[in-house]
């Protein structure tokens, strides 16, 4: 007599079944993704010019803050148009939570590549609109509400920007060479700082200081438009990432089951619900590491002109080695995590901040050209160590379903909080206290929290990203990883097939 499928005894068998079959997963060929390469090469151009481009845009506001001051506020004193300059520049990262938090989402849903591509068209828009803006002189109260509306443009796109561009570029590299890879893009996000500098610096000292405030500032807002179309073009020659594709099919095949799947984007709630340790220690890794980069970028030319003295000249020209020299640096801090780890690094760059920035500011204070590049140099030292290593750990942080979502809300929150409003907090405590020094107490304070975030840090040097299969660079490098994946420490089954916890 035949025992009906519903029996218990039927029950039992498929039970041991499927737990067998869950033990005996492993990882096979058609597991491991092997990173095309040439698609590779497109990515890495596209995101490390948009990346470059976006931080053109912020730089040269930076180094150009202290004329655009003049010429939206003239009727203030001097020290209150370098506030209004760099409160303007903080209100950029107002707008930067929201847009991460709506970019993002459409990231994970419609693919990175489209989201990318529209984050640089506002991009460059906004920063265009900026260089043809009227004046104070010309259209009066408007000039500064109008300026406030574009930055608030610009803070949008930008809170898509970074977490897509981390998002981006992290799926498409080989797990061995994901912090190289991934430092590219501060290495573009530094050079594109660098290339404001040396434009606003030509700018200086071709032109007198007339032709400056009259018409010459806005320059390097109008050349935004063609390097945006240039970063565009290379954007739009990229596809989305073999890890995306993935996760949107297995979502599709669970939709088509009816039945609700880990794959599936996560609203902002269940993000909030699922990943708050991951967004906590984000939070306060983004706020270290950018505290101390918007010190040596956005804030140091304020500071070296308003604080210490120097002309604009070389408030601007004294940041340029110290960023070309840094963004040179970065990828090998890049290579450098994935040989010893994330962890280490970071933790490099945390202890750096704390131990020298003191040290730094008091060189700076000291008046010398010598021992301000000095400064500027020991305050270097933390940033390269940072912020190279924050475009890999960050991501490896979120599963790929909700990777450009964590991104957006975590990083755009902290840097709107933190790392935005640094320079107009810095400059605040000099005025206050009357100190020059009081800006290095504010790094060390958010470096020692970004200290113990590190301590809730997972390493994820080498290791495939969450939700997704590891990736290599070579079909034999997968038939290696396959072959010793029962002894190899960067590999977790369990992880890589969760239905063997399950049925465990």
């Amino acid at each position: 007599m035949s025992i009906p499928p519903s029996h218990p005894s039927w029950r039992r068998v498929l039970g041991r079944l499927r737990r067998k079959e869950a033990e005996e997963r492993r990882l096979t060929i058609d597991d491991v993704t092997v990173v095309d390469r040439p698609m590779l090469k497109r990515a890495i151009a596209g995101t490390v010019v948009g990346n470059l481009m976006e931080w053109y845009d912020i730089g040269i506001y930076g180094y150009l803050a202290v004329i655009i001051g003049r010429m939206f506020l003239p009727d203030a004193e001097a020290g209150a148009q370098s506030l209004f300059s760099l409160g303007v520049f903080a209100v950029t990262f107002v707008a930067r939570p929201l847009g991460g938090v709506v970019l993002g989402q459409l990231g994970d849903r419609l693919g990175r590549q489209r989201v990318l591509a529209f984050t640089l068209i506002m991009m460059a828009a906004a920063t265009f609109f900026i260089g043809v803006l009227p004046d104070y002189s010309v259209i009066g109260v408007w000039a500064p509400i109008l300026l406030i509306v574009l930055k608030l443009l610009q803070g949008f796109s930008t809170g898509g920007e970074y977490a897509g561009a981390t998002t981006f570029i992290t799926e498409y590299a080989p797990d061995r060479r994901r912090g190289f890879y991934a430092s590219l893009l501060d290495c573009g996000s530094y050079m594109g700082f660098a290339i404001g500098a040396a434009f606003v610096s030509v700018l200086q000292l071709t032109l007198s200081s007339d032709a400056m405030d009259s018409f010459a500032w806005r320059i390097p807002f109008l050349v935004a438009l063609p390097l945006g179309a240039v970063a565009i073009y290379f954007r739009l020659k990229i596809e989305d990432t073999p890890a995306f594709q993935e996760a949107q099919e297995a979502a599709e095949r669970a939709q088509e089951e009816a039945r609700e799947s880990a794959d599936a984007p996560k609203s902002v709630l269940q993000l909030l619900r699922s990943f708050w340790r991951e967004l906590l220690t984000a939070f306060v890794l983004v706020a270290a590491a950018n505290t101390v980069g918007y010190a040596l970028t956005s804030y140091m030319p304020t500071y070296l002109t308003g604080t210490l003295g120097y002309d604009e000249v070389h408030g601007t020209l004294l940041t340029l080695p110290v960023l070309v020299a840094m963004s040179a640096a970065i990828p090998f801090t890049g290579m450098l995590s994935d040989r010893i780890g994330r962890r280490k690094v970071l933790f490099i760059g945390a202890i750096t901040a704390i131990v020298l920035a003191i040290p730094s500011f008091l060189f700076m204070m000291h008046g010398a050209i010598w021992s301000t590049l000095l400064g500027l140099i020991l305050l270097a030292v933390p940033v390269t160590f940072y912020v190279a290593n924050l475009a890999s750990s960050l991501p490896a942080l979120f599963p790929t379903s909700s990777r450009y979502g964590g991104m957006g809300i975590s990083y755009n929150l902290s840097v709107a909080i933190f790392a935005g409003t640094a320079p107009v907090i810095m400059e605040a405590l000099v005025q206050l206290t009357g100190s020059a020094l009081a800006p290095a107490f504010y790094v060390i304070g958010t470096s020692v929290a970004g200290f113990l975030a590190i301590l809730a840090l997972r390493e994820s040097a080498r290791r495939p990203l969450p939700g997704a299969m590891p990736a290599v660079a070579t079909e034999q490098e997968a038939i290696d990883l396959v072959r010793t994946q029962d002894d190899n420490p960067d590999l977790d089954l369990d992880e890589l097939f969760p239905e063997r916890r399950e049925e465990d």
